[in-house]
């Protein structure tokens, strides 16, 4: 909400920037001026100078792209409103502009009020509902928000609540002779029971299995009832509200699963461990990232998933290679401190005064856990973590890359998958080394090579491609004899300069006392274009013949003895008169004999 608020002042100053005929971006070199009125009182504001002033250039860039996409529409769409009975832009034009091309609705509707025009926002929200409807039909998490759990009775759902559940999962992956506390089939239906087959929602007293919270997916896992018999698959675990027990999304795979059945739950061990990989080098990665990129960074949301961790954070450019080449540096070292991952419960007033890092727009209790890597790292996390970082084995960036203004987002492999992606690349790499036929060593200059030999055949594939046209049309000519004289003409559309040198040189190439006039028409200008046969230039200039048809396409014109090119904005005259008064001139020209050419 804060970076809303900064970026539509920001915004609006930028266009009233516009409005005063200032015509490029402005506002970063106001910085500097900020730095030394308020420095003093604001430290920060220094030390982070560079940082503010790559952010607020950033911002106006973007902005300028969206004027440069949007501002003309939007200019014509007021000016269609303001036309128009009511002097009101639709709310559907509204969103299309906010929509399609990015401008705000606090932007428009100041442009809009400058010009007495009204903004129908009723209908621009309802237009922005029915796209939030969309979304939401689209969302994989679609489920977690929809159809609400059905208790029993009150008193079920009441004592529910009360009990509660105490989750083991700091210390164990296995919770044995727990009870079933309560059954919910996959409508969310309370039940008494669960049969083979079917799929559904349990709750325990004591439960190992994570809940999804704060960027870390849920744990998987099995049951095993202990005395019935019954199995069951545990997909995922996700909350009925706060306050209530977790409920374990299952399906049965043998036997009949009851209320108050004594069971063993376990969490799967190999899925858990990577996933605490990947959170504790969430954790590196974020330290990491305040050390190289400044402290400017926070989290801006993350997942850590068993197969990989991702990481969202504010930033306002591109995190380059070296920059990237340094955090895994970092990390890795960390890793191979093998430092403990110390926790600890505390106030969270104690907590923050610590210099713990929290998330920011999170809601902390009273008490929160701490979780530390002494002398580099210490945050608030309810999440499953390693021991010591020993444990994470590798850490590797796969992906950097922008997710909103200002956020960037770092996809990241730890442990096996780690060692897996640098084997894909690895393989990968050989077998481009092997379709080039060259080493590790020499790849870099191999594929120069052939970018640049890429580059040569296909400038000489366009030439042959070029030549056989040109050659194609030498039927396309008309010839005319004068005596021993060959004139050769034709009018061509849009061909460029080289295109019609080349056509000429390839047509008076066969000729003996010859002349060749090309002229290539555009829509709005035409080029005209002669050569003459090296044994006729005593004769015939090509420079004072381009001079005499030049009045054709309303241009000048002149040139060598061999080859003269002339110009003009007027290509109407070209196809009637160019063929007809190129004859007479060169009658005239012939007449006149050699040395009156100048």
């Amino acid at each position: 909400f804060r970076g809303y608020v900064l970026r539509k002042i920001m915004r609006r100053a930028m266009r009233h920037g516009m409005r005063l005929g200032i015509g490029e971006t402005f506002l970063h070199q106001l910085v500097d001026i900020i730095v030394r009125e308020m420095g003093d009182q604001y430290p920060e504001l220094r030390s982070n100078r560079d940082t503010v002033v790559s952010v607020v250039r950033n911002e106006e860039d973007r902005f300028s792209a969206v004027l440069a996409g949007g501002l003309p529409r939007l200019e014509d769409a007021i000016e269609r409103a303001a036309a128009a009975p009511g002097r009101l832009l639709s709310g559907d034009e509204a969103f299309k502009l906010y929509d399609t091309f990015g401008l705000p609705l606090d932007f428009i509707e100041d442009l809009a009020g400058e010009k007495q025009v009204g903004v129908d926002r009723d209908a621009f929200e309802r237009a922005m509902e029915g796209q939030r409807e969309k979304a939401r039909a689209k969302s994989a998490f679609e489920g977690k928000k929809g159809q609400e759990f059905a208790f029993a009775s009150d008193e079920s759902q009441h004592g529910l609540a009360e009990a509660g559940d105490r989750f083991e999962g700091y210390t164990t992956t296995t919770v044995k002779g727990t009870p079933v506390i309560a059954l919910f089939d996959k409508q969310r239906r309370q039940v008494t029971e669960l049969r083979e087959g079917s799929a559904g929602y349990a709750a325990l007293g004591q439960t190992p299995f994570y809940v999804e919270a704060g960027g870390q997916v849920s744990d998987v896992g099995q049951f095993h009832a202990d005395g019935s018999g019954a199995a069951a698959e545990v997909e995922g675990v996700t909350r009925i509200a706060a306050g209530m027990p977790r409920l374990h999304r299952i399906h049965l795979t043998s036997g009949t699963l009851r209320e108050r059945d004594l069971i063993t739950a376990e969490v799967d061990a190999p899925t858990r461990d990577a996933t605490r990989r990947n959170h504790t080098a969430t954790h590196l990665l974020h330290a990491a990232l305040r050390k190289v990129l400044g402290s400017h960074v926070k989290q801006a949301g993350s997942l850590v998933a068993p197969d990989r961790l991702r990481f969202d954070f504010v930033h306002a450019s591109p995190v380059t290679r070296d920059e990237m080449l340094e955090l895994e540096q970092i990390v890795n070292e960390q890793i191979y401190r093998n430092a403990p991952v110390v926790t600890d419960e505390r106030s969270t007033q104690e907590a923050m005064a610590s210099g713990a890092m929290a998330l920011f727009g999170e809601k902390y209790g009273d008490r929160v856990r701490v979780v530390s890597i002494p002398g580099f790292s210490m945050e608030l996390c309810g999440g499953t973590h390693c021991r010591a970082t020993g444990d994470i084995g590798f850490f590797t960036i796969v992906s950097e890359s922008g997710v909103a203004a200002g956020v960037r987002r770092i996809e990241a492999v730890t442990g096996a998958g780690a060692v897996q992606h640098h084997q894909k690349l690895r393989a990968s790499l050989e077998d481009m080394l092997g379709a080039l036929g060259t080493t590790a060593d020499r790849g870099r200059a191999a594929i120069e090579h052939l970018q640049a030999e890429s580059k040569r055949l296909a400038r000489e594939m366009a030439t042959q491609k070029q030549k056989a046209a040109i050659e194609g049309l030498e039927n396309a000519f008309k010839t005319h004899h004068l005596g021993d004289v060959t004139l050769k003409v034709l009018v061509a559309t849009a061909w460029d300069k080289e295109t019609v040198r080349t056509a000429i040189d390839n047509s008076r190439a066969s000729l003996n006392n010859g002349v060749v006039l090309v002229a290539s028409v555009f829509p709005d200008r035409a080029q005209l274009a002669a050569g003459v046969t090296p044994d006729l230039t005593n004769r015939v200039h090509a420079g004072v013949l381009i001079k005499a048809l030049a009045p054709i396409v309303g241009g000048k014109g002149g040139g060598r003895p061999d080859f003269a090119e002339a110009g003009g904005k007027d290509p109407s005259r070209v196809a009637k008169e160019l063929e007809g008064q190129s004859l007479e001139a060169l009658k005239g020209l012939i007449a006149a004999g050699p040395g009156s050419q100048g």
